[in-house]
């Protein structure tokens, strides 16, 4: 039985090569491709390669190479006719029927094929004819380049009922093929059909062949509705399961190993353009699951640019429930959503691709995007608020088929919980007490980036040396502290560990002997962080610039806090790193006590939050204490002078 083309690019489009491959061969990602070791040689170092974007494998112990076909061939022995029934069933096709029918049925699709590429040629020619003028104006508008309406082959539809209907005809072609092309519209009223298409720019449509199989028409008049029209459903034009451009985008994607999805047909041809050629776009529809499936062949991560607005936001959530029953181990979407009131088009042409980069670099991830929508403007104040959020995280996360992946997002849901409903709580009690605002060092350190607090180590260290009797007493939790500023050589850490050396060497260290005994490549550091005294200026100038309140001379237990504040700072930090690191490289079949484990240690950082707030609260009401008194005594004294 021969098999038509078209239904074995149907199996290809449907199957990852990984996806069959996987079945015998423990594959692992590297880069944009899978590697494993050989099927076909006994090796220790893989050779192997599967490159799903391309739909082959390639292996170079052996030189076998192919598509999923000759796999199964190749590695069990199946005839060609057996590996396309055993593909065609997980791919969920029904095998032709070995009909003269069958034959008609794929010759009529080779017949649609030609008839479509014939209005597509005429379409083309009437743009460049004179009049397609004013369709030309609205190209030079949108700044669209000749080479680029060549590129993609536009064209415009005349405003004549019947122009392409009776160049269709003149050329051989019956109405009723027309037709089945969705190329014309037969009014059910028995009056005269006429062409779908009129006074409209022309975009085609192409399969991942580069085939036109339908057209989608932008209306040149204010007042057209709709603005945007597709061709019917047909034969060869099924929406949903089409994404414009991924013919040209497929081997960018590869290069780049990502694609970005936009809106509308307009915006990927403007992106394209400027130079970003990993770009596609969904035709107008909310994405469905079989478009979804296809940009995974594309990319693991699409980056999926949405408006910027509500109705953008709210298309970026749809989307995220079409995903989440499809979610997979190594697949997921992220999301980039645009400046307000502004479509790619407008971005580039007012700032160039560069700001286009900007936008997708900002995109968020598709748990971010999810927990967002979900926890916006939600009550949590009850038991049964945090309930009914908790309930309804569960039940998304639920939706994943992939056990593993599935049993990540439930971790996620937990941990980021616990992490919410401790800073609400937080507030709640900063409220009543008066709305106290932190008074050193106030941060988000769970959302934060590897170098926040660098200020804070600026800080802890003048401190160090302007009172070092509190290091002595502190020296081992201070001697561990992971510091991480004063540029890519770390010398800030660099600095600290020569002060424990002094504090170690020396009996009794002053800041006078700190100055004495520094290293000599750290001495404008120590300037940096303290300030030696001057003519003009007192001791420790730069560390009384950042904290002033030191000016007051604050008793012995304020400073006492300082430091246990800012130890407690740095822990922290670290804490929260090391939870963010083992939640990225989560084993992919954990056990649960590294489960239980890692929420134990999240307990420990939200407890160790709580003593932080504590002093930080502390702090402030001396801090504010201090000033009165100071301006008492500052009063007092003019007084009497």
């Amino acid at each position: 039985m021969l098999f038509q083309q078209s239904f074995l690019d149907e199996i290809r489009a449907r199957i990852p090569v990984s996806e069959v491959v996987g079945k015998r061969v423990k594959l692992r990602k590297q880069g944009r491709e899978w590697v494993g070791l050989s099927p076909f040689n006994s090796e220790k170092t893989p050779s192997f390669f599967v490159n799903d974007n391309k739909g082959f494998y390639h292996d170079f112990s052996s030189g076998a190479h192919g598509d999923v076909f000759k796999f199964l061939m190749d590695t069990e022995g199946l005839s060609f006719r057996d590996a396309v029934e055993r593909l065609a069933s997980m791919a969920g096709v029904s095998l032709p029927a070995n009909s003269p029918e069958a034959e008609q049925r794929e010759a009529k699709r080779r017949s649609l094929y030609e008839i479509l590429e014939m209005a597509c040629q005429f379409f083309e020619s009437r743009l460049g004819s004179t009049i397609g003028a004013s369709a030309r104006e609205y190209l030079d508008k949108r700044s669209i380049i000749s080479t680029t309406r060549t590129e993609f082959r536009l064209g415009f539809a005349p405003d004549g009922r019947d122009s392409l209907k009776y160049f269709l005809l003149q050329n051989g072609l019956e109405e009723k093929q027309l037709r089945e092309c969705g190329l014309i519209i037969i009014p059910e009223d028995g009056r005269v059909s006429y062409d779908r298409f009129r006074n409209r720019i022309i975009i085609p449509i192409q399969d991942s062949n580069g085939r036109v199989v339908g057209f989608g028409g932008r209306g040149l008049s204010t007042d057209t509705k709709p603005k945007y029209l597709n061709s019917p459903e047909t034969e060869l034009f099924h929406k949903g399961e089409l994404i414009f451009n991924s013919h040209r985008a497929r081997s960018p994607a590869h290069e780049l190993g990502t694609i970005v999805v936009v809106e509308g047909y307009l915006d990927a041809i403007s992106v394209f353009q400027a130079g970003f050629k990993a770009t596609v776009a969904t035709l107008g529809t909310a994405i469905t699951p079989e478009q979804i499936k296809l940009l995974w062949r594309l990319g693991s991560e699409p980056v999926i640019c949405f408006d910027g607005d509500k109705a953008g936001r709210a298309a970026a959530h749809r989307a995220i429930d079409q995903i989440l029953p499809l979610l997979g181990s190594g697949h997921s979407f992220n999301f980039a959503f645009l400046p307000e009131n502004q479509d790619p088009d407008d971005l580039i042409k007012t700032g160039g691709i560069s700001k286009f980069y900007q936008v997708l670099e900002m995109a968020n991830s598709m748990w971010d995007v999810l927990w967002r929508r979900e926890t916006a403007n939600t009550r949590i104040t009850k038991p049964e608020h945090r309930a009914e959020l908790e309930k309804r995280l569960q039940a998304l996360t639920s939706l994943i088929p992939d056990s593993l992946v599935r049993k990540h997002y439930k971790l996620k849901v937990r941990l980021c919980l616990m992490d919410l409903f401790w800073k609400h709580d937080r507030l709640n009690r900063s409220g009543r007490a008066g709305n106290t605002v932190s008074y050193l060092y106030q941060s988000e350190l769970i959302q934060g980036g590897p170098t926040r607090g660098i200020g804070a180590e600026r800080l802890f260290l003048g401190l160090c040396v302007e009172y070092p009797e509190n290091v002595v007493d502190r020296i081992e939790r201070i001697a561990v502290l992971n510091f991480r500023g004063g540029g890519p050589d770390l010398l800030y850490k660099r600095f600290l560990h020569d002060l424990i050396l002094i504090f170690i060497e020396n009996e009794s260290v002053t800041t006078d002997v700190i100055y004495r005994k520094v290293s000599a490549e750290f001495y404008f550091v120590l300037e940096e962080l303290h300030g030696s005294k001057t003519a003009s200026l007192p001791s420790g100038h730069r560390l009384l610039s950042r904290l002033p309140i030191l000016k007051t001379h604050p008793y012995p237990d304020f400073i006492v806090k300082l430091f246990l504040y800012y130890i407690d700072f740095f822990d922290l930090r670290d804490m929260e790193d090391e939870i963010a690191a083992i939640v990225k490289d989560y084993p992919a079949e954990p056990e649960n006590e590294v489960e239980e484990q890692l929420l134990a240690r999240q307990s420990e950082i939200l407890n160790l939050r709580e003593r932080i707030r504590h002093y930080d609260n502390s702090i402030a009401e001396e801090a504010a204490n201090l000033k009165t008194l100071a301006g008492q005594k500052a009063k007092f004294a003019s007084l009497v002078a």
